[in-house]
């Protein structure tokens, strides 16, 4: 039984929101968030810190880190996280051998944690209720992983079509007025789906 996760994000607004998330997800286990100063700063950093965390790290406690892909292509940037999780000394999900346990787990957002809005359009019409409920009808927005020029650029267009963040969307309020509201059973985000998978997952093994 997982006593307790660690979740290691790149960002504030990240942090902000999985504050709000991860009691719904984990409602029998404790958990911290680490959080980089940007995806530059964990990725160049994440190798000593998850060498720190190996030395002490008991057996009924688990990593998640979770970036943004942005450009990068998916299978380069897992392989990366991967290789980090290797050289640390610690089991991932991915290289685990079946029925066996793992330590960490590493999970991309695709193309950024605002994709995650997207898919749980319902939460942010509880906050924002003057921009459109048919938003995830179009197109374009369809698919929350797939939607082209920035997942955060297309939500701040949107807002600001309908009189919210005129100055520019911020995102860390963005992420702590929307979160409450989101239902992890309905979001379209496949990005979201399998994070979500891997909570579940880790706290029952």
């Amino acid at each position: 039984m997982l006593e307790r996760l660690i979740v290691i994000v790149e960002e504030e607004s990240a942090e902000a929101a999985l504050l709000l998330i991860l009691p719904k997800l984990l409602p029998e286990s404790s958990f911290q968030i680490v959080r980089f100063q940007g995806k530059q700063d964990l990725l160049r950093n994440l190798l000593a810190r998850l060498r720190g965390f190996k030395t002490w790290l008991p057996e009924n406690w688990k990593i998640l880190v979770l970036v943004d892909r942005d450009r990068d292509r998916c299978e380069d940037l897992k392989q990366q996280l991967e290789s980090i999780a290797q050289q640390a000394g610690l089991i991932s999900k991915s290289r685990a051998e079946a029925g066996s346990g793992f330590q960490i787990v590493n999970r991309i957002a695709i193309e950024e944690f605002e994709s995650w809005f997207f898919g749980d359009w319902k939460a942010v019409l509880q906050v924002y209720p003057r921009v459109p409920s048919t938003i995830p009808a179009k197109e374009q927005y369809r698919d929350p992983d797939a939607i082209l020029g920035g997942t955060w650029e297309a939500l701040e267009r949107i807002f600001q079509r309908h009189g919210y963040f005129k100055s520019g969307l911020r995102k860390i309020e963005l992420a702590r007025s929307v979160a409450p509201h989101m239902d992890s059973t309905r979001n379209k985000s496949h990005s979201f789906q399998v994070f979500r998978d891997a909570i579940t997952m880790a706290s029952t093994s």
